[in-house]
C-alpha cells in the first residue's frame, strides 16, 4: 500500500525550494502520493512561536545565510541568497497552487516548483498577478483562468482550511512533510522521509 505525504509549505520559502524536486523524486522512487498543502505561515507563526525573518535577531539572520549557501553548494541547486523580490507576499501564489488542483497533483507540483524557481533562481516577483499568470501559462495551464480561480472565495476557504489543518497537526515551519501522523520539518530531514517511505 502506497504511503501519502502531506506536504505543508509556502511558495516563498528557500528551504521549500531546496527540497521540492527532491521530495518529488523520493515519492517516485517509493510509489508515494504527495498531497500539496500550501498554507499561511503568518497564521502558523502566530500560534507556534515563529517569527518573520526580518524580526529575527541579527545572529539568526546571519546564520541563515551561511546555511543557505552551504545547502546550495552541497545540493548543487541554484539559489539567490538575497533575491530582488523577497520577502514577497505568498497568499496569491499559494492560492494559485490550490486552484491548480483541478489539473491534478502533478500539475500543482509543477506550478509550485516553477513559482519557487521564479522567486529563488530567477529574481521574479511571485506576488505579482501577471508574473503568476505567466508562470502558470508556461506550465501548460490557462494562466488567466487559474488566477481567476485563485481569487475565488472557495479557494480562500480552502487556503484557510489547509492552514488550520497545519496548525492542528502542530506544523510550525516550512516545509513540513507528514507521513502516517509523523512530522518531518525541513528539507534537511528528507533522508528520514526516505527511511519512513522505505519502512
Amino acid at each position: 500500500m502506497s504511503k501519502t505525504i502531506d506536504y505543508y509549505f509556502t511558495p516563498v520559502s528557500p528551504w521549500t525550494h531546496l527540497g521540492h524536486e527532491r521530495l518529488r523524486e523520493l515519492a517516485r522512487q517509493h510509489g508515494a502520493v504527495i498531497r500539496p498543502k500550501p498554507v499561511d505561515f503568518g497564521r502558523v507563526f502566530s500560534v507556534s512561536g515563529g517569527v518573520p525573518l526580518k524580526q529575527r535577531p541579527i545572529q539568526r539572520q546571519a546564520y541563515r545565510m551561511f546555511e543557505l549557501a552551504r545547502w546550495r553548494d552541497h545540493l548543487g541547486i541554484p539559489i539567490q541568497l538575497e533575491p530582488k523580490f523577497f520577502p514577497a507576499a505568498a497568499d496569491l501564489a499559494a492560492k494559485a497552487i490550490i486552484a491548480a488542483a483541478t489539473h491534478g497533483t502533478d500539475k500543482q507540483m509543477d506550478i509550485a516548483g516553477a513559482i519557487l524557481r521564479a522567486c529563488w533562481e530567477e529574481d521574479r516577483n511571485v506576488a505579482d498577478p501577471a508574473t503568476l499568470e505567466a508562470i502558470a501559462t508556461a506550465q501548460g495551464v490557462d494562466g488567466a483562468a487559474l488566477l481567476a480561480a485563485a481569487a475565488a472565495p472557495a479557494t480562500q476557504s480552502a487556503f484557510d482550511a489547509l492552514t488550520q489543518e497545519a496548525i492542528d497537526h502542530q506544523v510550525f515551519g516550512a516545509p513540513t512533510y507528514l507521513i502516517d501522523g509523523e512530522p518531518f520539518w525541513g528539507q534537511d530531514r528528507l533522508e528520514f522521509v526516505a527511511r519512513k517511505l522505505a519502512a
